[in-house]
């Protein structure tokens, strides 16, 4: 199994288990060995195939109307993320893309609990999230802080977030083809590590019935710092 292959299947079984995240380990480790400009993409494409899936299987759970919000919000963040993908320095990037990674664990770990009592503020947390997928694909860390505040049910929790990511994850592949960055290599790559994404979704699903989700969680946040502070430290 090659590192790609090998980095996908991890990245989906996190994202399978909890609905989201993908790209949280996706990208950051992907950059250490291709540059970002292409793990973003790939990741992205991996996410579609993903959302794809849980869609068709979880659909009557997926509360459209905040769905609707999420997504035309993040319209109008996606451009301000690609054009931080395409002009701003690596290095920056990858700075960036840690502490938002810590940001993410520390606000799982030490959540508040305080709430929205409705849906007002779904396009500021769409904003956001189109931001942040244009520039890493990684639309998921807004999108799960909202869907706690909202206090969503786990079925309404990963089945809304897949509402979601299909149809912006379309819509950041599209503005990737547009910026040049979708590019034949992405897609190469991509096929290269299927048997490792079909491998996750399956895995993944198994493992959500019989695994305790808290102790993985903590693993995972674990293996996320410490991702996090190589990409800051700049030795990734």
């Amino acid at each position: 199994m090659s590192e790609i292959t090998l980095i996908l299947f991890i990245a989906t079984l996190f994202r399978t288990i909890f609905g989201f995240g993908e790209a949280l380990v996706a990208v950051p480790l992907l950059a250490l060995v291709i540059p970002i400009r292409v793990a973003v993409p790939v990741a992205v494409l991996a996410s579609i195939l993903i959302a794809a899936v849980a869609v068709v299987r979880d659909w009557k759970h997926i509360h459209f109307r905040e769905a609707g919000w999420l997504i035309g919000s993040t319209l109008f963040g996606l451009p301000i993320g690609l054009l931080v993908l395409k002009t701003a320095p690596e290095n920056a990037m990858k700075a960036a893309l840690g502490f938002l990674i810590l940001f993410f664990v520390g606000y799982s770990l030490f959540k508040p609990r305080t709430g929205l009592k409705n849906d007002r503020w779904a396009w500021a947390f769409g904003f956001v999230a189109g931001i942040a997928g244009g520039s890493y694909g990684m639309n998921g860390p807004p999108l799960a802080i909202y869907g706690k505040l909202r206090d969503w049910s786990p079925d309404r929790f990963r089945a809304t977030l897949q509402g979601y990511f299909l149809p912006a994850s379309i819509l950041g592949l599209c503005g990737y083809g547009v910026s040049g960055l979708w590019t034949a290599s992405v897609n190469s790559l991509f096929l290269s590590a299927l048997p490792g994404i079909i491998a996750g979704i399956f895995i993944g699903r198994w493992m959500n019935r019989r695994i305790d989700a808290r102790r993985f969680r903590f693993l995972l946040h674990g293996g996320l710092i410490l991702v996090a502070v190589l990409l800051i430290s700049g030795i990734a």
